[in-house]
């Protein structure tokens, strides 16, 4: 076996610059794959960030929504209902909008933020504020900022750090921005902003509070979501609809993948980048089962067997797989690192992904090699001499 390993090496370095082109191809296919599926994995992540960070158990939300930023509205009674139910301990009414932000140092630059508002003297948003920032939204115009919104909202992060106060227009409103919390953002959102019900309403005034975005629901200690889920709808009309958090998340996560076009894009470039790294492999490999079929005649004139011809085939390219996997790593891990920084998307390598992609790697690499292996199949030493 080192000897057939040994022959596969020699036979690649041999030709240096189709080596170096090799690699070269291969390392760029990495790179697109690891870049496609990796913003891929960033889109669903970013979508359920406020999913996971609230804490409810059951979500109530309006059969017209079909992701949580154009949430549509429905009758807050519907949410209270729930308290008269078994199991349920609290329900909270949450107000959700993107409503118009203005750059507290150039107010010319206005751009869309989410708006949350809910009532601060209820349960639900303790993973994403303290105590005193939810005393602090009590107070008229103040919003709490969060600190992975986009650069373009202004630099609140740096004036809030150094101590000063800072102020923006909110929908024409002057708001005081009274703390920070920290999120990040989503391909449908850029930045966003915590408030109570009675300031949200300040800035949208023509919304009624009876109206609600969606009501998230927190069970008493031992309960089952699934069985309080069933005991809330065999009560509440089905004008509403019910979610568990995985239900909710999966709503979200099936809009970006299957309702918009994004989803398919990444995965349809990853697809791309795996079928070029096999055309490169293939095109590579053989050339060399080309240029080589007068040795491989002679070795099996020798006795050696199609089999021992095909490990080294194929030993070829899992060298190059790892050959091209490495710096196509190294470079699509920079490009993750400079993206999360411009874009506060959550595009962090993990070692499952890493892992995933050499396999992908090594099997394109393969594939190609069996593909090249057609023309050493046919090889008959009578022939070649």
């Amino acid at each position: 076996m080192s000897g057939t390993i040994a022959l596969g090496w020699l036979q690649l370095k041999a030709q240096k610059l189709r080596l170096a082109a090799a690699v070269t191809g291969i390392a760029f296919a990495v790179i697109l794959i690891f870049v496609q599926l990796e913003f891929r994995e960033a889109l669903f992540v970013s979508a359920v960030r406020y999913h996971t960070a609230l804490d409810y158990d059951l979500a109530m939300l309006s059969p017209k929504t079909d992701f949580l930023v154009s949430s549509k509205q429905f009758p807050r009674a519907r949410l209270y209902q729930t308290l008269g139910i078994e199991g349920v301990a609290s329900a909270t009414a949450v107000y959700m909008r993107l409503v118009s932000w203005r750059n507290p140092v150039d107010p010319s630059n206005a751009r869309n933020i989410l708006a949350i508002g809910f009532d601060p003297s209820e349960p639900g948003f303790e993973r994403l504020l303290s105590k005193e920032q939810k005393e602090a939204i009590k107070m008229p115009d103040q919003v709490i900022f969060d600190r992975r919104g986009r650069d373009e909202y202004g630099p609140v992060r740096e004036l809030l750090d150094t101590g000063e106060e800072v102020s923006a227009e909110i929908n024409d409103r002057r708001v005081r921005i009274a703390g920070m919390y920290e999120l990040g953002t989503s391909f449908g959102l850029d930045g966003g902003v915590i408030t109570s019900d009675l300031n949200f309403l300040r800035l949208l005034p023509t919304r009624q509070k009876a109206a609600i975005d969606f009501g998230i629901i927190k069970l008493q200690p031992g309960q089952d979501a699934k069985e309080v889920q069933a005991r809330i709808k065999a009560v509440i009309p089905l004008d509403v609809r019910l979610l568990t958090r995985q239900e909710f998340m999966d709503l979200e996560i099936g809009y970006w993948n299957k309702t918009t076009p994004i989803g398919y894009i990444f995965a349809f470039g990853a697809v791309m980048g795996l079928i070029v790294g096999l055309i490169i492999v293939y095109q590579i490999l053989f050339s060399d089962v080309q240029d080589h079929l007068q040795e491989y005649a002679t070795l099996k004139a020798m006795g050696y067997t199609h089999g021992y011809l095909r490990n080294v085939v194929l030993q070829e390219a899992v060298i190059l797989a790892v050959l091209g996997y490495l710096p196509g790593l190294g470079v699509a891990h920079l490009v993750f690192s400079k993206g999360a920084d411009a874009t506060r998307l959550p595009l962090e390598m993990s070692l499952q992904s890493a892992l995933g992609v050499f396999l992908l790697t090594v099997a394109m690499c393969a594939g190609s090699g069996l593909l090249a292996l057609r023309k050493l199949r046919a090889v008959d030493p009578a022939e070649v001499f």
